[in-house]
């Protein structure tokens, strides 16, 4: 049994950088995530007035000095989030309820995404977004200032538009109700709530109502340490799993329950895993997740699975291919809009090494094979598509090459350093 860290949690890294350019005083963050992410995120943060140091590499505490809720100004130059999809679109949300005007951009794959699904919810506040060249897309131009309450059925659950719509009544100190058809991670809310930030929460039949009734005036500074990212440690479980190692302890993951869909979805493949939560941080709790290689077998993913392990899907579909049977995952259209299409990047990757599947709209299907897997996949600048596939060429037997590995750099600059080590 090998024990290895994974870096911080990015969607919690990206939030306290957020939120700490909006506290009025200095904030105290360690364990952050030092990545291409990140670091875009807090670069747009900094632009907008904020005090912010370089993100250390080995999560050390930095200080962080906010604007407060009313604070941040118009910056000078684009905002530039690179690949980051939740730093922009949360971005887009707090910058709307502030006086100034900004424009949001990124890389060439993040000015392709699809950003209406923050710009007409957060849009229906009062903020203006102007697309400067293609429509629905960025870069964008935000107008932000005086906004309106809202109360909105979303037609998606999801974390990210939960989120802007949360920050926007932040900052623009107006009530946010809205429901969601099932419940997406609420580190947003956690978060909120420990700054002072009442968010209240109600499964009803129609869905999960999040409610932002009386935003504050100001937040305090954050005194937060991140734990390690479990989508991280998602890819180093699987190596142990497939047995590329002879097994693996990962200390301080974030176990919100939230984001632990896909360690259930390997669990109900036969996975041999344990998880314990030993701590709390920020509101999150956190543990020790370990995996041993384990004889897999096939499942049937459904939509009800995808919300809470919508970023582990690639690596349920990679465990599929070396399980026992046909494994399902469906109602998971949302794969398409991530850094990739990685619905079509899995098919077309696991049909190049020798693995027999079908695309589907809203998902696809994976024979499982004990055969040797050959033959070149393309990462398509999708780091969790480089990363999956990576672990299946260290398994025994495999003669595999990755293309554009590089593009781990965004999540997890660590990855293969840590996956040749614990395959040593």
């Amino acid at each position: 049994m090998i024990r290895v860290r994974v870096p911080g949690d990015k969607s919690l890294t990206q939030r306290a950088l957020i939120l700490a350019g909006l506290a009025d005083g200095e904030s105290r963050l360690t364990g952050l995530l030092s990545s291409a992410d990140p670091r875009s995120t807090a670069g747009a943060v900094a632009a907008l007035g904020a005090e912010m140091p370089a993100l250390p590499h080995d999560g050390s505490e930095i200080r962080v000095t906010g604007r407060g809720l009313r604070g941040w100004t118009s910056p000078s130059s684009y905002l530039d989030l690179g690949n980051s999809g939740t730093g922009s679109r949360l971005l887009l949300g707090a910058l709307a309820g502030c006086d100034l005007t900004a424009v949001v951009t990124g890389d060439a794959s993040l000015r392709s995404r699809p950003m209406r699904r923050i710009t007409d919810p957060v849009g229906a506040m009062g903020a203006r977004f102007d697309f400067i060249e293609r429509e629905g897309r960025l870069p964008i131009r935000v107008t932000g200032g005086r906004l309106r309450s809202v109360d909105l059925d979303l037609p998606v659950a999801s974390a990210q538009v939960k989120s802007a719509l949360l920050l926007a009544g932040l900052t623009g100190g107006v009530p946010v109700q809205l429901t969601e058809p099932g419940r997406s991670r609420d580190h947003t809310e956690r978060m909120f709530e420990a700054l002072g930030a009442t968010v209240l929460r109600h499964v009803r039949d129609e869905g999960v109502r999040v409610e932002l009734r009386d935003p504050p005036d100001r937040i305090p500074p954050l005194d937060l340490r991140v734990p390690a990212d479990p989508s991280s440690a998602t890819f180093l479980l699987l190596a142990a799993l497939l047995g590329v190692s002879r097994g693996v302890e990962i200390p301080d993951v974030g176990l919100n329950p939230t984001r632990t869909g896909g360690f259930d979805l390997f669990e109900r493949m036969g996975a041999r895993m344990s998880r314990e939560v030993e701590s709390e941080q920020g509101g999150e709790p956190t543990g020790t997740v370990v995996a041993e290689p384990s004889s897999l077998r096939a499942i049937e993913v459904v939509r009800a699975d995808v919300v809470r392990a919508i970023d582990e899907l690639p690596a349920v579909a990679v465990a599929a291919a070396r399980a026992e049977g046909v494994t399902s995952i469906r109602g998971a259209e949302e794969l398409r809009h991530k850094e990739t299409d990685r619905i079509r990047a899995m098919v077309d990757n696991l049909r190049a090494i020798g693995v027999v599947c079908e695309e589907y709209p809203d998902g696809l299907s994976v024979e499982g094979t004990d055969a040797p897997l050959k033959g070149t996949v393309d990462a398509r600048d999708d780091h969790r598509i480089a990363m999956v596939f990576g672990v299946l060429a260290a398994q025994a037997g495999n003669d595999i090459t990755v293309q554009g590995r590089e593009c781990v750099d965004v999540s997890f600059p660590e990855f293969w350093e840590l996956l040749r080590r614990i395959a040593s």
